[in-house]
């Protein structure tokens, strides 16, 4: 089966990880990932991107942070104990209801749950694409060799500003503008 590499905003969803409470100011570069992924989740909604949400046992972790609770609006959250979350019943279905083959993944924490959901993904045939610009960590190695890892496994590694233009496609889109606004 041949995939087009470019991610396209009518195949692709954005998966947001684990992006809760208890790990404000634990994060390295967290306000970083904090924005970065603010902004992933304003365009995939400017250009009709489906979000998948996941927090990681919440009664102990805590919710959604309030800065992307605000930015994903109306939106379900799918609480999860598995550190993937493809290994979540619902989370599983939820994703494949939507028939979408790309998954663009943007949360916490890289070397965790990020890279296990990426990995079983990838197992699932999906094509796995990672905002490094908005994935963290505690400790900046743990970042950095998840992301190694994941690259070795077919994982494609891009940047929040890369994977919105290239969904975006042309200047004629009609969020163009908006989208714009976001990358400044």
């Amino acid at each position: 089966m041949q995939t087009e590499r470019r991610l396209s905003a009518e195949r692709c969803v954005v998966l947001v990880v684990d992006m809760q409470e208890a790990f404000v100011g634990h994060i390295d570069q967290w306000d970083r990932v904090l924005g970065r992924s603010g902004v992933m989740i304003r365009a995939a909604r400017l250009l009709g991107v489906p979000l998948l949400v996941t927090e990681q046992y919440p009664q102990g972790l805590g919710r959604t942070v309030e800065p992307i609770r605000a930015a994903l609006g109306d939106c379900r959250y799918h609480e999860k104990c598995t550190f993937s979350c493809w290994r979540e019943k619902p989370i599983q279905q939820a994703l494949e209801q939507l028939q979408r083959r790309q998954v663009l993944l943007v949360g916490i924490e890289t070397q965790v749950c990020v890279l296990q959901t990426a990995g079983d993904l990838l197992d699932e045939g999906y094509q796995v694409h990672i905002a490094v610009d908005a994935v963290g960590s505690r400790r900046p190695d743990d970042r950095s060799v998840a992301l190694q890892r994941l690259q070795q496994a077919g994982a494609v590694l891009t940047t929040v500003e890369a994977a919105v233009f290239e969904m975006t496609e042309s200047s004629r889109h009609p969020a163009f503008k908006e989208i714009s606004k976001l990358m400044k």
